[in-house]
């Protein structure tokens, strides 16, 4: 799960990492009324979205304009700010061309910045441990700086059986070439950076930038902040957070239901038990020419129920041409699965090719299921003989 920066700070500040004061606002007045209450002479006005590159984006009626993250010098330029914020779109390179409209800002205390650096921590699955990752090229993509001048990224793995010791943090700040009572500010903004992961189930934290101010205080200027979604039932103010408006409605409607479900740009819907199995599918559709139009995992234990409503998710997109349906059955029975896609076929009244492919328990009572449904369904014995035959149909359907 994402959250926007604002929240982000919010939940940092109460681990006591070190962030400068800001307040949302969902209308110009408001953000008037922030930026009086903070006082000035200088506010950052920002865009709140899930996206990244919010200041180098710019806004579809303004495409030449300034862009999502604004250093203004009066209260006047704030309300100018937030009007030509809210409620237009925003469009970033992590959004697309589509955007996203822009329905709250953050106005935030300008700060005296002497260096910007660059901070993570994420979840290491190599070595089953918090990473943070740090540079001293903050503002750019970490990305760019690990292609270009990976010699300036420090990578520490955190032992969970000692967390994060003095030991780390000042490796982090050497690294960084901090300096006297910046090393102290540092090592005091890590561990409680560290305990804000830990406590709130994080799987990834991003600042970019973090500063260190004229006084050599560390702040963090940025907050990106994702969640692990198992752990959400154990951080209740975390869940409360989400916000739907940010999400694809498809992606909303699938996490109702127990299913994972991602759109993508292609013309091939996917439905598939099994993540592993389900990018392996995605995978092989390429290889034959196709393109996934999702990714779309039923769980191992899914219900006919489950598996109509997966159905309708996936023709719920416009771009969907044809289907794929892989699935090996083992805790998940064929049949259940044969039953689903007969009911969910009939209901929406299927327009678009289908190709099934079943594999597993119950497989051969799977297999007549659908061949006495009496629908056009496409039966396939392996899956590249499946994703072959989902392409060519495609492309005879067009």
């Amino acid at each position: 799960m994402n959250i926007h920066e604002y929240q982000g700070k919010q939940l940092m500040r109460k681990y006591g990492v070190a962030v400068p004061r800001g307040g949302v606002a969902y209308t110009p007045e408001e953000a008037v009324a922030v930026a009086e209450e903070l006082g000035g002479p200088v506010w950052v006005v920002k865009s709140q979205i899930h996206a990244g590159g919010r200041g180098a984006g710019s806004f579809k009626d303004d495409p030449k304009g300034k862009g999502g993250v604004r250093v203004v010098k009066s209260i006047e330029e704030v309300k100018k700010s937030a009007e030509a914020m809210l409620g237009h779109i925003l469009v970033t390179k992590q959004t697309g061309e589509a955007g996203k409209e822009v329905n709250r800002i953050y106005v935030e205390e300008g700060c005296d910045i002497a260096r910007e650096l660059y901070l993570s921590l994420l979840i290491d699955r190599a070595t089953s441990r918090i990473t943070i990752m740090a540079s001293t090229e903050g503002g750019m993509e970490i990305e760019e700086v690990a292609a270009k001048n990976p010699e300036k990224i420090v990578r520490v793995a955190i032992d969970p059986s000692v967390g994060l010791s003095g030991f780390y943090a000042r490796r982090i700040a050497f690294g960084l070439g901090l300096e006297g009572d910046q090393i102290k500010s540092c090592s005091k903004f890590l561990a409680a950076m560290y305990q804000a992961f830990t406590g709130l189930d994080a799987s990834m934290v991003e600042i970019n930038p973090l500063v260190v101010t004229g006084t050599g205080e560390v702040l963090a200027l940025d907050a990106k902040m994702n969640f692990d979604d198992n752990a959400l039932y154990r951080n209740k103010d975390v869940e409360e957070l989400r916000d739907e408006d940010e999400e694809d409605p498809a992606e909303a409607d699938a996490v109702e239901h127990g299913l994972s479900y991602i759109k993508l740009d292609g013309a091939i819907g996917c439905m598939v038990n099994g993540a592993g199995l389900a990018m392996a599918t995605m995978d092989i559709i390429k290889l034959h020419g196709g393109d996934p139009a999702n990714f779309l995992d039923v769980g191992g234990g899914a219900t006919k129920e489950r598996v109509t409503t997966a159905f309708k998710i996936i023709l719920s997109d416009p771009n969907v041409e044809g289907i794929l349906v892989n699935i090996f059955g083992g805790i998940m029975r064929c049949d259940v699965i044969a039953e689903g896609v007969v009911a969910a076929a009939r209901e929406v009244s299927l327009h678009v090719p289908l190709v099934v492919r079943l594999a597993g328990t119950n497989v051969e009572l799977g297999k007549k299921i659908l061949a006495e449904s009496g629908l056009p369904i496409i039966s396939a014995d392996d899956l590249g003989d499946a994703a072959e035959k989902i392409v060519v149909a495609v492309k005879e359907a067009a």
